[in-house]
């Protein structure tokens, strides 16, 4: 019994280890619900990327692909900000614009917020 425990761990083991990820590709779209093309990814890939680059709260671009190595990053820039994230599971990079559309929404509060503080502030 132990044996063929050892040679089926092994096995899997082997398996997961030369097995290709599936991914969600696409290239500089507007919507995620365009980055639906599911796709085998080379031998060399191990990970899922999305790239999301959103514009002061206007929009998002959105990129995804296979990588075979992927670093998670995060820039808060004056006019907008870029996410990069990585996930290693298959078609694990479902989503990726959630966060930014909110921001986007809290920001458009905020300076509405703003301009009727200043405007009704004068008649108060």
């Amino acid at each position: 019994m132990t044996p063929l425990l050892i040679f089926l761990l092994a096995g899997n083991i082997f398996i997961q280890s030369t097995g290709s990820i599936k991914c969600y590709t696409c290239n500089t779209q507007l919507d995620n619900g365009n980055c639906n093309k599911q796709v085998d990814c080379n031998q060399g890939a191990r990970a899922c990327k999305t790239d999301v680059v959103g514009v002061v709260g206007l929009f998002n671009v959105i990129t995804k692909e296979c990588a075979s190595e992927c670093n998670p990053y995060f820039k808060d820039f004056t006019v907008g900000k870029r996410n990069i994230s990585c996930c290693y599971t298959d078609l694990c990079n479902v989503s990726g614009t959630h966060a930014f559309r909110m921001n986007g929404v809290y920001v458009a509060l905020a300076v509405l917020a703003s301009f009727a503080c200043v405007f009704l502030g004068n008649r108060l």
